[in-house]
């Protein structure tokens, strides 16, 4: 049996208006989707985060600091976020990279170093309005005079005082003007310097051996000074003794007359002398000037040791 027509007209009618609608929240989504996408992609509405800044570049080229946390609004096409500036601590490399960068020292000497500086930005006006590319034109700064200070400096200190020369580097990048008479790194930028770590410096093995055999020459010189002068006291000492004992002698040898026995006395300061060579002179060579009156020859006395002693006491036996 067929079905009535007014039937059919209503069921056309019912699925023409729910296909309508369909089409019609269909486009609007769309069209929801679209907006939030555009408003999205131009960043016509942004978010300031915690710690964060940005930097907004309006028509005609000024540039505005928004620190307010939130969200805020700009007019697209007109108004440009230039950057996101933290304001937590940041570090930068040396160099820009982790890598250590090459520098050559004083005497023409290679070497590789890293390091690390840790900054915080304090004034956003000066860092983010004044200069353009911040970040780049601080890198090489930073770099300037890290590098200025590693090439100055000498080999062995770059060795062996390491934790000075970075106290030296950190001082610099905090006060030193970056030029004569120019601002420094922290009122340039309007950051803070917060730290620096000199993290790795490396040389080539051939000047770390010289360097070692260097500090090795140097210890024993040392010792071999030292031993000089002890060898020097004692001589003096043994020396004060010896005039000590030929006053002593002259003064013995005294004639009425107020003379001295020249030929005795010479002999006798001889015999002293050869005395006292024995018992102090171990081992060890002494050459003996005694010529007061300029007719009697040095005296040089050769090492004494035992078997020295032992024909002395063998000729004293054979004599007896």
């Amino acid at each position: 049996m067929a079905t009535p027509l007014p039937n059919q007209l209503l069921r056309r009618s019912f699925v023409k208006t729910v296909l309508r609608r369909l089409i019609a929240l269909i486009t609007s989504v769309g069209l929801i989707y679209g907006m939030i996408a555009l408003v999205y992609a131009t960043k016509t509405i942004f978010k300031v985060k915690m710690n964060y800044a940005v930097v907004l570049e309006r028509f005609g080229g000024i540039r505005q600091a928004v620190t307010d946390v939130g969200w805020h609004a700009r007019l697209p096409y007109f108004t440009r976020i230039e950057q996101e500036v933290p304001l937590m601590n940041q570090t930068l490399q040396l160099g820009g990279t982790p890598a250590p960068m090459r520098i050559i020292s004083k005497g023409n000497v290679a070497l590789w170093t890293s390091g690390v500086l840790t900054y915080r930005i304090r004034d956003l006006n000066t860092w983010a309005i004044e200069n353009l590319n911040p970040l780049d034109l601080l890198q090489g700064d930073y770099d300037g005079i890290v590098k200025d200070i590693l090439q100055a400096q000498e080999v062995d200190r770059l060795i062996s005082d390491r934790e000075t020369i970075k106290e030296v580097i950190f001082k610099a990048l905090k006060s030193r003007p970056i030029n004569i008479g120019g601002p420094t790194i922290e009122k340039k930028y309007g950051v803070e310097v917060v730290s620096f770590v000199l993290k790795e410096t490396r040389f080539g093995d051939k000047l770390v051996e010289a360097s070692e055999e260097k500090k090795r020459r140097e210890l024993i010189a040392e010792a071999d000074n030292y031993a000089a002068d002890q060898e020097a006291s004692r001589i003096r000492k043994l020396y004060a003794a010896y005039m000590g004992g030929i006053q002593d002698l002259q003064r013995t040898l005294g004639r009425a007359d107020g003379s001295t026995d020249t030929a005795l006395l010479e002999f006798l300061t001889q015999q002293k002398w050869a005395t006292a060579y024995e018992k102090h002179q171990l081992g060890q060579n002494t050459v003996v000037i005694q010529n007061t009156q300029g007719n009697t020859p040095a005296i040089a006395l050769p090492a004494f040791n035992s078997a020295n002693r032992s024909e002395g006491g063998n000729d004293r036996q054979t004599a007896d």
